[in-house]
């Protein structure tokens, strides 16, 4: 039987060499933010690339990445149903406005 033992069809590779162009800006934030935490460059763009890889596999698998954001508050979703109740039992009843 045969086996792939990688998904790619580069085979099994280990590193990968490159060439970015990047803002002069970003180079010298990125290169003082590694310097500042005692790493390499090359090691402060992997790890900032592996971040966002797993962020952007992760919205891409649930389907709707745009609702990412919006999950962050569902523990409020009871006292939010009570504070709307309660605003609906004080303000609910209009009156008839005297003409």
């Amino acid at each position: 039987m045969l086996r792939l033992t990688s998904p790619h069809k580069y085979g099994n590779m280990g590193h990968v060499k490159t060439t970015l162009e990047l803002p002069e800006q970003s180079f010298r934030k990125a290169k003082a933010i590694a310097a500042s935490r005692g790493i390499t460059l090359k090691a402060f763009f992997s790890e900032a690339l592996e971040e966002k890889l797993q962020r952007t596999t992760s919205d891409l698998s649930d389907g709707k990445p745009w609702m990412q954001g919006f999950g962050e508050l569902a523990h409020l979703r009871e006292e939010t149903k009570n504070i709307l109740s309660n605003i609906e039992d004080e303000f609910g009843q209009i009156e008839p406005e005297e003409i």
